[in-house]
């Protein structure tokens, strides 16, 4: 029932009554025994510890848990600590024998040190320790029986005190600080629990990893809190819009109410008074019949009453003369006219009147109308979305705020004209189902002007606000004898097709290789401002390039696309510049010149044109670095070809100016003279083989301009100049001849100097 280490500690001697100094009547045996035991028990703590450690380093080192094993031991070491002080304390007051042992606790003095006790009554070591034994085991069945005795007597304070201790345990374990996690329990727990306790078999994690572990997973649970926050506040923005809706909606409806009210009450008093109106019309014709009637008969009554005055007079005569003489007197006449006349004795006019019934159909037309659907609000068209036209068709979009019910829209268009009487351009009206529509056979790059009501059975909405449109751009033209390249760079020329301008241009490149893959964009150049771009390419390469142009309806389709070789330099013959007498050939590279009597002629000049010399400048070669092209030419013609400025005279000669370089054959009576002009000056060179074909090298960064006989990799001459602008191919012919120009060669590497 007692924990080992109650007996095995200092502790345990306290419960022993202290023995008086003097005490004589204790035999050396029993000291001696009693000292022997004392050491005994005072040795047996350390064992005990011992073996505990060792039995925790061991189970420590099955299950794995090494790293924590001092901590563990101190866990350990605190736990038997508390055991210790969950002992039942001794009880203060006992009668008898009780009261005897525990006031002996008073004497743990003597029992600790026996060899001092000794030396006080002067015994042998042997007889003290005799004594000490036999004292023990008198000591033992003592307090054996009491505790028995005391079991017996109490009977449910074991229990009692069984139940105390184990709840204090219960509360100080719970009370030290827990530093795993039970995942299969879900709490956190001791390492001791995890070694000894009901969690032994369960899954554990560190508690500052299963800490983070739950963290995220609070996060996670936060997000999805937030995104049923924002769902909700959606939620009740779209229910505080359909609340708001169903105000305006039942504004509308009482408006719509009183309207038709009004309307019925309007009707019913019209109908009114155009009843009572006609009921008061045929009042005043009924008497005015009657009175009529009343007045004639009152005349005829009269009339009656004074022929029978008369006749009552006439029939009283007694004079038979006068009689005959009245009665056939005006008298006679006037009686006979009246008699004659039939009197009209029925009335003119009933006094009933006609039945009257008040046309109320279209007031019940006006009542059944109040439960019908009103009129739609206006819509409200949306602004142009990107890349929602083409070049000849636009997609437009509106929408509908309110619950109205809609039959279909009508959606009214036509062009924007910056004149001022813009009215004559006619409008377009489309009827659609859906709050969009694609309208097509439009203008490219052209603003369109937009407009939609709603219809319904109850009418139509008014026409919502105009919105602007704009179609797409047309396709640009590339100019292909414009575009220049050479190993690393390309500039391409194209021109709008359109009237009204454009925001900006897209180049499209695409690498072509072997697989052909010419579909697939390996490069766009966008916001190109102008009508020309220059692009970095890669040497010895084929491109294939198009263009699109670019303004807010969106973008254009591809233009035609061209193909560049980036192999060597190309450049193109400018037209322009060439004289009258010189023609270009249809593959557009060979100039040739049938006569010369009269090379200043009166054909058509163009402002740019050589007038004096028989000449032609290709394209500007804009590209910094080394440029290299052939002409080939016939050993009998006399020509000139080099590089000349922009700004080369056009009524001199290649070459007599300092904005012209060129090499000139002549043939003489003795040989071919060939001169390397510039400011009209040549040096003193002679070539022994007529070239056939003559390479020229433009280097612009080393400031050079190199000549070869290309047929023999031959240096014939390199002008040194520094060129302060860019620089064309010039060509002239002095005798009839052709001369055929070579472009996007690569450089050969004999050319190098």
């Amino acid at each position: 029932f007692y924990h080992m280490d109650l007996y095995g500690s200092k502790e345990r001697f306290d419960i022993f009554p202290e023995e008086p100094s003097g005490r004589g009547d204790i035999s050396l045996g029993d000291m001696r025994r009693e000292s022997t035991l004392s050491s005994e028990k005072v040795q047996h703590p350390q064992e005990v510890g011992y073996d505990l450690e060792k039995e925790v380093a061991e189970l420590a080192k099955m299950y794995g848990l090494d790293e924590d094993r001092e901590k563990e031991l101190e866990l350990l070491g605190g736990h038997l600590e508390k055991v210790e002080s969950r002992w039942p304390p001794a009880p203060t007051e006992k009668a008898g024998s009780q009261g005897s042992i525990y006031n002996t606790s008073k004497s743990s003095s003597s029992v600790e040190d026996p060899s001092q006790s000794t030396k006080q009554q002067g015994l042998p070591d042997e007889a003290f320790q005799g004594e000490n034994q036999s004292k023990a085991r008198a000591d033992d069945e003592a307090e054996s029986n009491i505790w028995s005795r005391e079991g017996l007597s109490s009977g449910g304070m074991s229990d009692e005190w069984n139940s105390q201790a184990i709840s204090e345990e219960e509360e100080e374990e719970e009370e030290e600080a827990a530093d795993v996690f039970c995942s299969t329990c879900k709490i956190p727990i001791r390492a001791f629990d995890k070694l000894f306790g009901e969690h032994k078999d369960h899954e554990v994690a560190q508690l500052p990893s299963a800490v983070e572990s739950e963290k995220e997973e609070i996060h996670k649970n936060m997000c999805k809190l937030e995104e049923q926050i924002a769902q909700m506040e959606n939620v009740a923005s779209h229910l505080e819009e359909i609340f708001i809706t169903v105000e305006e909606n039942f504004g509308r409806q009482e408006q719509n109410f009183e309207v038709h009210y009004n309307d019925a009450v309007q009707v019913l008093a019209q109908k009114y008074e155009e009843q009572l109106e006609a009921l008061g019309e045929e009042k005043r014709q009924k008497l005015e019949a009657l009175y009529e009637q009343l007045v004639n008969c009152g005349k005829h009554l009269d009339t009656c009453k004074e022929l029978t005055d008369e006749t009552q007079e006439l029939f009283l005569e007694n004079d038979k003369a006068e009689f005959m003489k009245t009665f056939f007197s005006p008298y006679n006449y006037r009686l006979e006219e009246f008699l004659k006349k039939e009197v009209d004795l029925e009335l003119s006019m009933l006094p009933d009147f006609e039945e009257r019934v008040i046309d109320v159909s279209e007031v019940e037309q006006l009542m059944n109308s109040i439960n019908a659907i009103p009129a739609p609000c206006a819509p409200m068209i949306n602004p142009q979305a990107p890349n929602a036209a083409t070049g000849t068709s636009l997609r437009v979009c509106w929408s509908l705020f309110s619950d109205d019910t809609v039959d279909c829209y009508q959606l009214c268009y036509k062009p924007v004209s910056n004149e001022r009487h813009s009215d004559g351009h006619a409008e377009h009206t489309l009827k659609v189902k859906e709050t969009y529509c694609t309208i097509t056979d439009l203008l490219p790059n052209t603003q369109y002007e937009f407009w939609v009501s709603a219809i319904n059975s109850s009418g139509i909405s008014p026409p919502s606000e105009r919105a602007v449109y704009v179609t797409a751009p047309s396709p640009p033209t590339i100019k292909n004898k414009k575009i220049r390249s050479c190993e690393n760079a390309a500039l391409v020329c194209w021109e709008s097709r359109d009237i009204n301008p454009v925001d900006s241009y897209t180049v499209e490149l695409s690498k072509l290789t072997d697989e052909g893959n010419d579909d697939v964009i390996t490069e766009s150049i966008v916001g190109i401002p102008n009508c020309e771009v220059l692009i970095h390419l890669q040497p010895t390469q084929k491109y294939c390039i198009c263009v699109r142009a670019q303004n807010l309806g969106g973008s254009s389709e591809r233009s035609e696309p061209v193909l560049i070789h980036t192999t060597g330099t190309c450049f193109y013959l400018n037209e322009d510049t060439a004289h009258p007498l010189l023609a270009i050939l249809d593959d557009g590279f060979t100039i040739s010149c049938d006569e010369l009597e009269n090379p200043e002629c009166d054909l058509p000049v163009y402002d740019n044109s050589f007038t004096r010399c028989i000449a032609i400048l290709g394209s500007l070669i804009p590209f910094p670095g080394k440029h290299y092209w052939e002409v080939e030419v016939e050993e009998d013609t006399e020509y000139r070809t080099g590089v000349a400025f922009e700004n080369t005279p056009r009524h001199g000669h290649l070459g007599a100016n300092n904005s012209s370089w060129c090499m000139r054959h002549i043939i003489t009576p003795s040989r071919h003279k060939y001169e390397f002009l510039h400011s009209g000056m040549t040096p003193d060179i002679r070539i022994t083989i007529p070239p056939r074909r003559i390479g020229i090298l433009l280097d612009y960064e080393n400031c050079r301009l190199s000549f070869f006989n290309a047929d023999i990799a031959q240096h014939l001459h390199t002008f040194n100049s520094h060129f302060q602008h860019y620089v064309h191919p010039c060509f002239a012919l002095e005798t009839p001849g052709i001369l055929r120009i070579h472009t996007g060669i690569t450089t050969p590497p004999w050319t190098a100097l």
